[in-house]
């Protein structure tokens, strides 16, 4: 009876997949780096993509910035983050070509100080973002990306006097709004 139900899930779950898009080779799997964020100052960067339809692909990110450097000026400074991303992407053409929006939930934990300001911050960030671009075809194996988008949501903050001590001067929460994906990826299909 147990190996009858496992074998009609699996039956229900490939028919469902066929219904929601029934030319399943049609589908593409990418992953991309965007090129502009190792400028702030070296951010590592990986997204996933699947094309789970014509006009529709699924995405997954992270970014990852463990570094500081030393400065004359300022002593040190930094602008350290993990961050996480899960969202969607609508394809006016189709999936990998062409003009896309998109939306994504992301959670970031970061910590920041010593670039443009004597101060520090660190908190965790969560919230949705909207976004948009294009994607150019190189190849058909490699794909330029060019895009822009805003986050905005919630922060969870500690702001302290100076990089490298330990006096906090204010801290709470709080609503932002940042601009978020300023892109130029490159794109490998798979």
């Amino acid at each position: 009876m147990e190996n009858r139900c496992r074998y009609c899930g699996l039956l229900l779950l490939t028919l469902l997949l066929l219904s929601v898009s029934p030319d399943l080779k049609a589908q593409r799997f990418t992953l991309s780096t965007n090129l502009l964020e190792y400028a702030n100052l070296g951010t590592l960067n990986l997204d996933a993509s699947f094309g789970v339809a014509q006009k529709w692909s699924v995405v997954a990110g992270v970014r990852y910035n463990p570094f500081s450097f030393e400065s004359d000026r300022n002593g040190r400074y930094y602008n350290r983050q993990h961050s996480w991303s899960a969202g969607a992407k609508y394809w006016l053409w189709h999936v990998n070509s062409g003009w896309w929006f998109g939306s994504k939930l992301r959670y970031q934990e970061y910590s920041s100080g010593g670039l443009f300001r004597k101060t520090s911050e660190e908190g965790d960030r969560y919230g949705v973002g909207l976004y948009a671009g294009y994607s150019y075809m190189l190849h058909p194996h490699l794909n330029l990306e060019f895009g822009a988008g805003l986050w905005t949501g919630g922060a969870v903050y500690k702001v302290f006097s100076c990089p490298t001590c330990g006096l906090t001067l204010n801290e709470g929460a709080k609503m932002f709004v940042l601009p978020d994906d300023l892109m130029i990826s490159l794109v490998y299909v798979f």
